[in-house]
């Protein structure tokens, strides 16, 4: 999966909106954070998930947990060459089920 892939896969969530964080591309259901693009690097995504969330997702292929506290609360890697889209689409749809309620 390309990034421009894991992009449009993000803004076809119901009010998604591109944005920035920190100099990386970040996805927004209001106000609120449920994905990044290029962090750690050009790579690799990121989606806010629940610890639950993160233990069934990383039992796949391309994700893994951030490395330090950020990864002990949910936040999840998501390697771009790796993963599968519908597999990319759902971490997307829990991250951003997360913070849409």
């Amino acid at each position: 999966m390309a990034p421009d892939d894991f992009r449009r896969l993000a803004l076809t969530l119901p009010g998604a909106v591109e944005g920035g964080h920190m100099g990386h591309a970040d996805f927004r259901v209001g106000k609120k954070g449920f994905a990044t693009l290029g962090y750690p690097d050009a790579k690799w995504a990121m989606v806010k998930l629940t610890v639950a969330q993160q233990a069934e997702v990383c039992a796949g292929v391309g994700f893994e947990p951030v490395k330090g506290g950020w990864g002990k609360r949910g936040a999840t890697l998501v390697e771009l060459a790796a993963v599968e889209e519908a597999a990319a689409l759902e971490a997307l749809r829990l991250a951003w089920g997360n913070v849409a309620t």
